[in-house]
């Protein structure tokens, strides 16, 4: 993985960096190595959480994981593509937030978690009305206070949602951090579709392949996964199953609408966005400069290390920079 060709995108001389100095070791500093470290190597110690099922409007399911300890305050963390609530990202948050006295709920998308869910459509970056009922749901609780999290497409997800509410947002939730945000959808597919990112792609459509065939097996005459392996890139996924299942007319319409980017100026709470410049997902397009893209709510910071979903730190409290951010974040700007 280290000898992969890793080509930055070319950013602002004046970009922003990050509120808190990351600093990683020099054998740390590639993009790629950051990106796959934790998810090889990082064992998370957390008790079991309780696990709740959701039922949707539309007769689905939603598995939620439940990490209680009686707070009056719950951070509600949003996985990435084709993730769950149990990757050592999230559990890692979910124990440094529950370290600051927050309670956690980790949720699975429709699909995600283990459980193949009951419609013929699953889950994508735009998907804003799921996590709409999971805080409706949450909502109903004694809940002073509720911060969002996400990552990668969860955190694409959990901006775009705070921007939809706009100022109709409920005032108990409070503000959100994110890492790794490809908020520039077709942007980052055109980066993924390199050949330099291969490895990447072939495991996203490795798993998408996986469920495609499941439930083309129970919704024979809407999925068809004959030639699935003449699919190479995003583009072709999207234009051929998650745009006409999930109501867009192709990819280009899907990530138009489903894009975070054009309405982070619409977010009314204190929201991070926190993008490693050598994140080998991310486009160009994913580290906004401008107020007037930005908004006055939204603090984007851009350290040079981190990957993607990376910021590794080796402590010996177990915490990556990440989420040491995210708790500094919390306790200073809410």
């Amino acid at each position: 993985m280290t000898a992969m060709e890793f080509n930055p995108q070319p950013l602002p001389d004046d970009i922003r960096l990050d509120g808190m100095a990351y600093r990683p070791p020099h054998w740390l500093r590639n993009g790629h190595v950051q990106s796959v470290w934790p998810t090889l190597f990082r064992t998370v110690s957390i008790f079991e959480p309780e696990r709740e099922v959701l039922t949707t409007d539309d007769d689905d399911e939603l598995h939620l994981d439940w990490y209680r300890q009686g707070s009056g305050r719950l951070a509600v963390i949003s996985h990435g593509l084709e993730g769950h609530s149990k990757r050592p990202y999230v559990l890692g948050l979910a124990r440094a937030l529950m370290n600051a006295g927050w309670d956690v709920l980790a949720w699975n998308y429709r699909s995600c978690g283990g459980v193949m869910n009951r419609q013929p459509r699953f889950y994508h970056s735009g998907s804003t009305e799921d996590l709409d009922r999971v805080l409706g749901h949450v909502l109903a609780r004694p809940y002073g206070q509720i911060a969002l999290s996400g990552f990668s497409m969860g955190g694409n997800l959990t901006l775009l949602y705070l921007a939809e509410q706009g100022e109709r947002l409920d005032s108990r939730i409070c503000g959100a951090v994110t890492y790794s945000v490809p908020c520039d959808l077709a942007g980052s597919a055109e980066v993924l579709a390199r050949p330099s990112r291969k490895v990447y792609m072939t495991r996203f459509l490795r798993d998408l392949h996986v469920k495609m065939k499941e439930k083309s097996e129970k919704f024979p005459d809407l999925i068809d996964i004959s030639d699935f392996e003449s699919i190479r890139n995003f583009r072709q996924f999207d234009d051929r199953y998650t745009a006409p299942l999930h109501g867009f007319r192709d990819a280009d319409d899907y990530w138009r609408q489903a894009s975070a980017l054009h309405r982070l100026r619409d977010i009314r709470v204190p929201a991070l966005m926190v993008n490693a410049q050598d994140d080998p997902f991310l486009s160009g397009q994913c580290y906004p400069q401008a107020d007037g893209i930005l908004g006055g709510h939204v603090r984007a910071e851009y350290p040079r290390w981190g990957g993607h979903v990376g910021f590794v730190e080796h402590a010996r409290d177990g915490l990556y920079w990440s989420e040491r951010r995210a708790i500094a974040f919390l306790q200073n700007e809410i």
